[in-house]
Formats: C-alpha cells, sequence, structure tokens
C-alpha cells in the first residue's frame, strides 16, 4: 500500500500474538515501527526478523515515564510519528469473586492506563504529522463474557476514551479509530491459564451461548489487513468504529474441544 510508504508507527504489545502481526503487515507495507513490551526473548527477535525497519523498545506500559521515554525514543529515530496502534492488553478469564487484587488491578493498569499513558504521550508528534490512533478493543464490548467481565469493562473504558478524544482531537487533525477484534486463531493471551481456568472457561461460554456467537476465530492476518484498511485511508476520511468479526459459524478452538 503505497499511502503506507515512509511512515512511523509505534505497536504496544508487540512481541507476540496480534500485535507481532500487526508489525509483520505495517513493514510489509514500508513502515518503520516502534515496537513496546515488556522485556522477553519475543521482544529482542524482532529485529532478527524484520530488520531495521523495526525498533524494539523494552516498555511496562503501566508506567507513564516509561512510556514517555519509548515514545520520545521512537520519535527519535524515525524523525516523526504518523500512527500509534493501542494493543497491549491483559486478556485473562477469572469468576469475579475469587479475582485477586493483582488480577484486577492488572487488568485496569494495562487495558485503559495503559493506553491512557501512549495516547497522551503520542498526541504533540501526531498533531504535527495529522497522525492516527487506533485502539485495539473486543466484541466483548457489545456482548461480555463470562468471566471476561473486567476484561470487557476496560475496553468499554477504552472506547470511551477514543469516542471523547475524536471530537477533541479533530481540530488537530487527528483521527481516532477504534477496531474491535472478534475472536483470532492463535492468540498468546491463553498460554498463561491453568487448564482449570482454560476447562472452566470454555464450558462456561459454551452453556452461555458466547462461544457460537464467536463463531470459527478469524486468522491474525485477516485481522492485521483489517487495520492496514484503516489506516490506509486518504486522510481527509476517518473510520471511528469498525468491528471485524470471524465471519464462519462455528466456535473458538478450546470451545469446541468443549462442545465435543
Amino acid at each position: 500500500m503505497e499511502r503506507l510508504a515512509g511512515k512511523a508507527a509505534i505497536v504496544t504489545g508487540a512481541s507476540k500474538g496480534m500485535g507481532r502481526h500487526f508489525v509483520a503487515a505495517l513493514v510489509e507495507n514500508g513502515m518503520r515501527v516502534a515496537c513496546l513490551a515488556r522485556p522477553s526473548d519475543e521482544l529482542a527477535s524482532l529485529a532478527d526478523d524484520f530488520g531495521e525497519a523495526v525498533l524494539a523498545l523494552p516498555c511496562d506500559v503501566t508506567v507513564p515515564e516509561a512510556v514517555d521515554r519509548a515514545v520520545a525514543r521512537a520519535v527519535e529515530a524515525f524523525g516523526h510519528l504518523d500512527v500509534v496502534i493501542a494493543n497491549a492488553a491483559v486478556y485473562h478469564p477469572f469468576a469475579f469473586e475469587q479475582g485477586s487484587d493483582d488480577m484486577i488491578r492488572n487488568h485496569v493498569d494495562i487495558n485503559v492506563l495503559g493506553v491512557a499513558w501512549l495516547i497522551r504521550a503520542s498526541i504533540p508528534h501526531l498533531r504535527a504529522t495529522g497522525g492516527q490512533i487506533v485502539a485495539i478493543s473486543s466484541e466483548s464490548v457489545r456482548m461480555p463474557f463470562p468471566m471476561l467481565a473486567l476484561y470487557a469493562a476496560t475496553k468499554a473504558a477504552v472506547e470511551t476514551l477514543c469516542n471523547g478524544l475524536r471530537d477533541e482531537l479533530r481540530s488537530d487533525d487527528i483521527r481516532v479509530t477504534i477496531l474491535r477484534s472478534g475472536s483470532v486463531k492463535g492468540g498468546s493471551g491463553g498460554k498463561a491459564w491453568s487448564q482449570e481456568t482454560v476447562a472452566a472457561f470454555y464450558k462456561k461460554i459454551v452453556e452461555t451461548g458466547h462461544a457460537a456467537m464467536s463463531g470459527d476465530s478469524a486468522t491474525p492476518e485477516s485481522m492485521a489487513e483489517a487495520l492496514l484498511a484503516v489506516i490506509g485511508l486518504p486522510a481527509d476520511i476517518g473510520v471511528d468504529l469498525i468491528e471485524v468479526r470471524a465471519a464462519q459459524e462455528g466456535a473458538p478452538e478450546g470451545a469446541k474441544q468443549v462442545a465435543e
């Protein structure tokens, strides 16, 4: 996509899962990408995979000073900033009455405040380029999943933030888009779940019908194509909200196993 060539982006949660697919798609279309994530082998390997087109920046998005430094470092390296993709999020099912203090705070710190710190730090640089903010949300906002009530609440908070900022930043030529994602194959969120959590969660969403509502998970490559479509539009139009969900009937992989 020629319109994207030479532009610079920041992607949070860039080391794995959907974030890594976003990075791949942006680089393939000629963009340079600052990749923010907590230190890990996956983050370090981004340079091996994508070379000088990426800048891997260890960053805990819950720490505002760390986010400020990472955004400043990205602009210093690239000279400008055109697109910010707020992707980092924690996604962990739990029965709410059993939610620990740390689990609850972690959801709010990463999913809401992490987005807030990123956007706040990026606004001056996006104003200079007439840039764009894309916040990744979830279909669970529209139909909150059991055992993901807090996750859905944090995504709803992000959507409300974006809806307010869209009008606030319109006079600065900064576009704000919500990309509301459905279920995607190969996500990294479930890798940290215990077997008990996996079994309880998928059993519950089959029981409530949420699994069938999600459908057969889409591929991450397809979701990245949706992102490209949004940021590749001419600057005189913007997308307020795009909800991209699985088109095929079915259920997420873990739910299929429960149903069997």
